[in-house]
């Protein structure tokens, strides 16, 4: 059902989160460890955004595995960055495998990544999809949950909500709209990071002045927590917060 993840801190090679770690994001598209019932293998294409100095955040997404794209490591090891969200994908079946399903989703400053399914999908959370306006439904980067999470989210940002408030609602609406999904979303605009575990696995390191949250850890070294479930994370580069989510 994926696996993502988010880092805010001093500036380091894409690399470094994608590639280099002995349980990088790219072996985890593989070999993940705690997909929790959730698919085995995240092949279905993969995506990351990052901060450049100045300027909205800058996306490279492919529709195929992430192992088998050859211009990949170029640009990690080319690409230094103090903010990124990246995310290897495993389709739901029935959905599409395009370029535009993978994440980040993004807008502004916004950078947007699921890990999880909607159960019931689509019929369960319609009447939630009703309540949108009807440009972003026909704007939908993909006809996937994960998209309209986005839409959901994005529609409470618009609408002046804050970023943990827009994403603990979106939470517990679908929650309640279909129970028993897995809503692992993951939110930043390169200052803030918005994470939450609902279903899945989520970690989260912080040492001096960074921040790194991730489906699963990156390597066995210390510092890396479990985000217990049903709980939501806020951080910057130099502040870290986890709190219940709350009552769906």
């Amino acid at each position: 059902m994926c696996r993502h993840l988010a880092y805010l801190g001093p500036p380091l090679p894409l690399a470094a989160l994608l590639l280099d770690p002995p349980h990088s994001l790219a072996r985890q598209s593989w070999a993940p460890r705690d997909m929790r019932g959730g698919g085995t293998v995240n092949a279905d294409g993969f995506g990351v955004g990052w901060y450049p100095p100045d300027g909205p955040p800058v996306r490279y997404r492919r529709a195929a595995p992430i192992w088998s794209d050859a211009t990949l490591p170029v640009l990690a090891q080319a690409t230094s960055a103090g903010a990124v969200l990246a995310a290897v994908r495993s389709a739901t079946v029935g959905m599409p495998v395009v370029e535009t399903a993978a994440a980040p989703f993004a807008e502004g400053p916004w950078l947007f990544s699921l890990n999880g399914a909607v159960r019931g999908w689509p019929d369960s959370i319609a009447p939630l999809a009703g309540r949108l306006p009807t440009r972003d439904l026909m704007t939908l980067d993909a006809p996937t949950d994960a998209a309209l999470l986005w839409a959901l989210v994005r529609h409470r940002l618009r609408a002046g909500a804050a970023p943990a408030e827009a994403v603990a609602e979106t939470v517990r609406e679908v929650s309640a709209a279909a129970p028993g999904s897995r809503l692992n979303l993951l939110l930043t605009d390169g200052h803030l990071m918005v994470a939450n575990a609902a279903g899945h696995a989520l970690s989260v390191r912080a040492t001096g002045g960074s921040v790194l949250v991730s489906s699963e850890p990156l390597a066995e070294e210390p510092g890396w927590q479990p985000v217990p479930d049903g709980h939501l994370l806020v951080a910057t580069a130099g502040r870290l917060d986890v709190a219940s989510i709350g009552p769906t």
